[in-house]
């Protein structure tokens, strides 16, 4: 097996629990780029086994600490190890993340589940080689009617991958509909946003249910996800989102479950949100699930301000009572700095809010300890009380 010699800095990182190695950390190399390798550091102590990548700044990305044969049954296992913590998913959906990268232990593979259809996302080049291994034992052990990839996503430039989305085996499903407990929704693998849909906000959705009231509002609606569940409890609901297409795919959604209590509008959030102070109008519950603001730390100031901003205007459309669901994509965007932000939004609107519920990724998409790249989804629910 190739072998990488990595510093002393670098097997401390992968001690502590992380799993990549950046590419100045790398002294010697006898590998190609998508090689399994054996990693050891300066004194020839074994640190672990890695996807070697050519290309990236990440260079190797560990998936064992242990002295294992890497062959079709390792990862036979592995797979199977992480299909099977989601058994208990089943009962409230059929769309989920299978294997979810380094929290699942091999790191840059994603694949999600749309009722029979899989989507497979191989994000480096170690993945990339693996693919009709992957494929393979995905069809043994999952039985779809159809694999697809959404290798279209710009992480894989950083690897020197192309760009490519399209279908792997079986037929190419144009769309379909999901269910996540008891709300249908149409998704279009090939099209849709992510793998198709936000399957990271899935519980979130549900957690809604426990908090809305009265008149409401959905800021950056994507497929009406949090609207048609806030629609169960809220007499009704106003849904925003600057893209056209997803306001039609949102309004399909409602039909598909009799859903008549939500308007669905295309606009600008900031513009809509200021627009609708300057008419007076008032909500019982709001909901903010923007994009993320922040690529890189270098954006932290602007997107500080972005937050701050949609935050602020939502609260001052808040009356006494009103519920806030705020949330943040954003890995560099702390949960330090978001509340820290939602603190000075309500000082600015003149609103004691108190935190009722910290939330972050589904299930699905759980948290490696060590590796806080893995935790980036933050989702707030507070309460005005004066």
């Amino acid at each position: 097996m190739a072998e990488v010699v990595v510093t002393t800095k670098g097997a401390k990182r992968i001690r502590r629990g992380h799993l990549w190695i950046y590419r100045s950390d790398v002294i010697a190399v006898e590998a190609e780029g998508g090689d399994v390798v054996s990693v050891v550091d300066e004194v020839r102590n074994f640190v672990g086994m890695a996807f070697y990548s050519a290309a990236s700044e990440i260079s190797l990305r560990i998936f064992t600490t242990k002295k294992e044969t890497v062959d079709e049954g390792f990862w036979r296992r592995r797979i199977a190890a992480a299909i099977s913590r989601r058994d208990s998913l089943r009962a409230t959906s059929d769309a989920y993340r299978l294997i979810n990268s380094e929290s699942d232990l091999i790191p840059s593979l994603i694949v999600d589940r749309y009722a029979g259809t899989l989507v497979i996302q191989t994000l480096s080049q170690g993945t990339e080689r693996l693919k009709d291994t992957f494929v393979e034992i995905l069809k043994e052990v999952c039985s779809p009617s159809s694999v697809i990839e959404r290798n279209d996503v710009r992480v894989r430039e950083k690897e020197s991958l192309e760009l490519r989305a399209g279908l792997i085996y079986g037929n190419l499903p144009n769309e379909m509909t999901i269910e996540h407990d008891g709300i249908r929704f149409l998704v279009e693998p090939l099209s849709g946003q992510k793998t198709g849909s936000f399957l990271d906000q899935r519980e979130n959705h549900f957690a809604v249910r426990d908090h809305v009231w009265g008149r409401g509002l959905d800021c950056f609606t994507f497929n009406g996800g949090f609207a048609l569940n806030m629609a169960k409890q809220c007499s009704e609901v106003l849904a925003v989102d600057i893209s056209e297409e997803a306001v039609r795919i949102s309004e399909i959604n409602a039909r598909l479950n009799n859903i008549t209590n939500v308007r669905f509008r295309a606009g600008n959030v900031f513009d809509e949100l200021r627009e609708l102070e300057k008419k007076g109008e008032r909500f019982d519950s709001i909901v903010l699930d923007p994009p993320a603001f922040v690529k890189g730390r270098a954006a932290l100031r602007s997107a500080a301000r972005g937050y701050k901003e949609i935050n602020l205007r939502a609260m001052k459309l808040l009356g006494e009572g009103g519920v806030l669901v705020t949330c943040s994509c954003s890995f560099h965007f702390s949960e330090e700095m978001f509340i820290q932000t939602i603190e000075e939004a309500a000082r600015d609107a003149k609103k004691k809010v108190k935190l009722i519920e910290k939330r972050g990724q589904s299930l699905d998409h759980p948290v490696l300890l060590g590796m806080p790249e893995s935790q980036y989804l933050k989702c707030l629910i507070l309460r005005v009380i004066d």
